[in-house]
C-alpha cells in the first residue's frame, strides 16, 4: 500500500464585511509560518484589588498573536505567470498592507465631508478581519502591526520575496459585543478552548 501523506490545511486571513458576513478576500498563506507566538495577558479587576476581588477577572485575556509569512514568486516565475512577470509579489503585499488602510473612496469621501463644514466626522471604519489556523482556531482579529523585509528583486526591482511579519490581538466579546458576526466567532473559538481543555 502507497504512503499517503494527509493533506496540510493551508493557514489564511479572511476579509468579511462586518455588518453583511460576506467574505471579501481571502488571503492563503504560501507556506504555513514555522511558529506563531501568542500572548495571553489577564483582564484582572485592578492593578492591586482587595481580598475579595483578587481571583476576579473583568472578561477574556487579551490575546496577541504574531508570525512571520513568507511570499515567493519563484514558482510562479518559472511557470511564466504573466502577473509574477511583471509585478513579482506586489499584488499579494499590497493586499496585506490593505488590512491597515482605510479605502480610498472613504478618504475621499471624508476629505468632501469637511470642505462642505460637517463638523464632526466619524473615524473611518475597516472591515472584519479573521485570522484561520486549523479547525480549532478560526478567530476575529485586528492587525496591530505588518513589518515587511522585502529579500529579493527583479530587474525591474519588483519584490520576488519577502517575510512579513504579523501582529493581531484577538477581539473579544468585550471588544464587539456577543451579538455580532465577530462576537459569535469569538465565542466558538472560546469555546473550542473549553472543549480542548476537557480532553487533556
Amino acid at each position: 500500500m502507497a504512503n499517503v501523506s494527509p493533506l496540510l490545511q493551508k493557514g489564511a486571513i479572511l476579509v468579511v464585511d462586518p455588518t453583511t458576513g460576506i467574505p471579501l478576500n481571502t488571503i492563503s498563506f504560501e507556506y504555513n509560518p514555522e511558529s506563531i507566538r501568542r500572548s495571553l495577558q489577564p483582564q484582572s479587576v485592578g492593578d492591586q484589588p482587595d481580598r475579595t476581588e483578587v481571583l476576579r477577572l473583568k472578561g477574556p485575556a487579551i490575546e496577541t498573536i504574531h508570525c512571520d509569512v513568507e511570499i515567493d514568486a519563484t514558482d510562479q516565475l518559472a511557470a511564466s505567470d504573466p502577473t509574477a512577470m511583471s509585478l513579482g509579489i506586489s499584488p499579494q503585499l499590497a493586499v496585506l498592507e490593505l488590512l491597515v488602510y482605510p479605502s480610498s473612496s472613504i478618504l475621499i469621501a471624508n476629505e468632501v465631508l469637511s470642505l462642505v463644514g460637517t463638523i464632526e466626522i466619524l473615524p473611518m471604519s475597516s472591515n472584519l478581519t479573521i485570522f484561520i489556523w486549523g479547525p480549532n482556531r478560526v478567530t476575529p482579529v485586528r492587525i496591530t502591526g505588518i513589518e515587511i523585509a522585502e529579500e529579493a528583486f527583479d530587474p525591474k526591482l519588483n519584490p520576488i520575496r519577502a517575510k512579513v511579519s504579523l501582529s493581531m490581538r484577538v477581539l473579544n466579546v468585550n471588544d464587539v459585543g456577543f451579538l455580532t458576526p465577530a462576537g459569535a466567532m469569538y465565542m466558538a473559538y472560546q469555546m473550542s478552548k473549553e472543549s480542548l481543555a476537557q480532553r487533556a
